[in-house]
């Protein structure tokens, strides 16, 4: 089962269940969050939630795309509740990929990337209940720098760089017992500015808070432990870059609950009724094979199993602040 929210005509919010070409209304539904919220108090699973409520009015799904009235598969009212983060160094061949992109590794003088990447491969795929070696952690934002499938995404006139990360991201709600709810997952765009990493391994945490996007489609369910995507940039309409990426647990060094845990044991992120969007990880870029996108280019991320692609397009942003602009009281 698959899950988009979107926009009306006359602005009015509604959640629509995809069935193909058609997206009907889950009926008295606004938000994917508030469903979560009633399945929670409920006792019942989001699906059985879903056809609970019914359906409603069908609407032509290329119709809502070409009129960019998707938003994000689950956000929330008051941006500041949803975090955005996310886990480096958890794919098979991303460390190879990293240390590339850092053009430096040897077997005598291992980089930080390859140590943390190793001790994945050794403790990061624990038994179920178990608790593994924690993952690399990096913030990226609030719900205000999520970008709607379709829309662009705004560049900082300071950045270097504006590289795609094609990856999976899982999407949660904490219930009022202040315990982690997996809505699903959805395919993401973990926007990053690679440049700026490469010169020096301490501005990771500087090049994670980039505008990114996620969706358009949030599946509900297990993620398949498989999964085989395409990560494509288009510039004036031609393919100018072009991979296959791979992704799931048979892919990964690190399980799905490993992951989860060490996110959630920070009691800060168990705040009730706040909404979590976490990035899993890839191992396949652009910029590591030498490819550089710029404004205008067409990011398209897609998985078979999660309906229509993700596609953003790059365009540049107006910095807010400029040096000596900081007021003091």
């Amino acid at each position: 089962m698959n899950l988009i929210q979107f926009e009306l005509a006359d602005g009015g919010r509604r959640v629509g269940l995809v069935k193909g070409e058609i997206v009907a209304e889950v009926a008295g539904a606004t938000t994917v969050r508030d469903i979560a919220l009633k399945a929670i108090e409920s006792g019942h699973s989001l699906a059985d939630q879903i056809q609970a409520a019914g359906v409603a009015r069908e609407h032509d799904y290329a119709s809502l795309l070409a009129e960019l009235r998707l938003l994000p598969p689950l956000d929330h009212p008051d941006p500041a509740h949803c975090l955005v983060s996310g886990t480096g160094l958890t794919h098979l061949g991303s460390a190879a990929t990293r240390d590339k992109m850092h053009q430096q590794a040897t077997e005598e003088t291992l980089t930080d990337s390859m140590r943390m990447f190793r001790l994945g491969i050794e403790g990061g795929r624990p038994a179920p209940g178990q608790q593994g070696v924690q993952p690399e952690w990096f913030y990226k934002g609030d719900g205000s720098i999520l970008v709607r499938p379709g829309a662009s995404i705004p560049v900082p006139g300071f950045a270097e760089d504006t590289g795609e990360e094609p990856e999976i991201a899982g999407l949660y709600v904490i219930g009022p017992d202040q315990r982690p709810y997996r809505v699903g997952f959805a395919v993401g765009n973990e926007v990053s500015d690679h440049v700026l990493e490469r010169r020096n391994y301490l501005y990771l945490a500087h090049s994670k808070l980039r505008f990114c996007a996620f969706g358009p489609e949030l599946r509900l369910g297990p993620l398949p432990r498989h999964l085989e995507g395409s990560s494509r940039i288009l510039r004036d309409g031609q393919v100018v870059w072009e991979k296959q990426f791979l992704s799931g647990e048979d892919n990964m060094c690190h399980t799905i609950e490993n992951l989860e845990f060490h996110h959630f044991k920070y009691s800060q992120f168990l705040r009730p009724c706040d909404v979590h969007v976490h990035f899993f990880g890839t191992a396949t870029l652009s910029f590591a094979g030498g490819f550089k996108a710029q404004a205008g280019d067409v990011f398209e991320i897609g998985i078979r199993e999660f309906g229509k692609a993700l596609v953003n397009q790059i365009e540049l942003g107006r910095d807010l602040l400029r040096p000596g602009q900081v007021g003091v009281l």
